[in-house]
C-alpha cells in the first residue's frame, strides 16, 4: 500500500538524525589574587572602613593648583580695553589646541594680564588630489584632506615687557603640534621725533671727536698707539657678532669661530697678532 508523502518525509528526517552522547561543558574558575597590605594598619579593601577614617578622608581636599585644572581659567578684569597683543594658535589636533589655549590663559592670569578668549576661528580646509602611483595605478587618483584648527587669544591693557615675558614663557613651554603667531602693539610717546634727534646726536658724539670710538681709532682708520684693549675688543668674535658679522653676508665666513680663517691684518696695512 502506498504511503502518504508526509509520512515519507517524516521517516526520512528521522533517518538523518544523528544521536551524539552529551559532552560536559567545562567550567571556568576565576582566581582572584589579593596582595596583603604592607602596613598592618591599612584595612582590607573588602572590609568597611572605620567611621573615623571615612570622616578624615572626606575632609581631605585636593591642592588648589590641582583643583584649578578642573575649572575654567580665571581672568583679570580689563581697565581701558586697549589691545596689547593678539595670539593665534593653530594645530591639526583639537586636543592639543584646547590644552595649550587653556595653558595660555592661565599663564596670562598669573602675570596679571587681562585676556579674552579663546575664540574659535574658522577652520582651514585643504584638499589634494594626486595619482595613486606612477605605474599600475597611474590612472587612479586618491584624495587627501587636512584641517587646520585655530583659536584666538587677545591681551588687553598689558605692559609691553609683561607681554614679552608672557610670549617667551609660551615659547619655552610650547605644546607639541601647536603653532603660534602673535601680533604685538606698543604705545609710543608724542615726542618720537625729538627722541630720534637725541639718539642721532648721541651716535654722532660716539663717532665724532671725543666720542667713544675715538679712543680706539685715529683719523686715518688705524688703531691708536697703546690701545691694546681696543684692539682686542674690536677684533673679538663676540664684538663682531654683536654687529652682525655672524649673519648672512656678514663677512665672518658664516661660522662662529671664523676669525682663525682670515689673516690677522691690522688696520692700516700692518700685520700683527692679537
Amino acid at each position: 500500500m502506498a504511503t502518504s508523502s508526509y509520512s515519507r518525509s517524516l521517516v526520512s528526517s528521522v533517518k538523518r538524525l544523528k544521536l551524539s552522547t552529551p559532552t560536559p561543558i567545562p567550567t571556568i574558575h576565576t582566581r582572584c589574587i589579593h596582595h596583603s597590605p604592607k602596613d598592618a594598619a591599612t584595612p582590607s579593601p573588602s572590609l568597611p572602613l572605620p567611621a573615623s577614617l571615612e570622616r578624615s578622608l572626606a575632609s581631605l581636599r585636593l591642592p588648589l593648583a590641582v583643583q584649578a585644572t578642573y575649572l575654567t581659567p580665571l581672568k583679570r578684569a580689563p581697565t581701558s580695553n586697549l589691545t596689547s597683543a593678539d595670539l593665534q594658535l593653530r594645530s591639526y589636533s583639537i586636543r592639543n589646541l584646547e590644552v595649550f589655549a587653556d595653558f595660555a590663559l592661565r599663564a596670562a592670569y598669573y602675570l596679571h594680564l587681562p585676556a579674552k578668549g579663546p575664540i574659535l576661528l574658522p577652520k582651514k580646509v585643504e584638499r589634494w588630489t594626486v595619482p595613486r602611483g606612477n605605474f599600475v595605478h597611474k590612472k587612479s587618483q586618491e584624495n587627501f584632506e587636512r584641517l587646520t584648527l585655530r583659536r584666538w587669544v587677545r591681551i588687553v591693557d598689558g605692559h609691553p615687557e609683561t607681554v614679552s615675558v608672557w610670549l617667551a614663557f609660551l615659547r619655552k613651554y610650547q605644546y607639541y603640534g601647536v603653532g603660534m603667531k602673535a601680533d604685538v602693539w606698543e604705545s609710543g610717546s608724542l615726542e618720537a621725533g625729538r627722541e630720534l634727534d637725541v639718539e642721532a646726536k648721541r651716535i654722532e658724539g660716539m663717532m665724532g671727536e671725543g666720542g667713544e670710538m675715538e679712543m680706539f681709532f685715529a683719523g686715518d682708520g688705524s688703531f691708536r698707539r697703546g690701545t691694546e684693549k681696543g684692539k682686542k675688543l674690536v677684533l673679538d668674535q663676540v664684538f663682531k657678532g654683536a654687529g652682525g658679522a655672524d649673519g648672512p653676508l656678514g663677512g665672518a665666513g658664516g661660522a662662529r669661530n671664523a676669525r682663525g680663517r682670515f689673516e690677522k691684518i691690522m688696520p692700516g696695512g700692518g700685520e700683527g697678532s692679537v
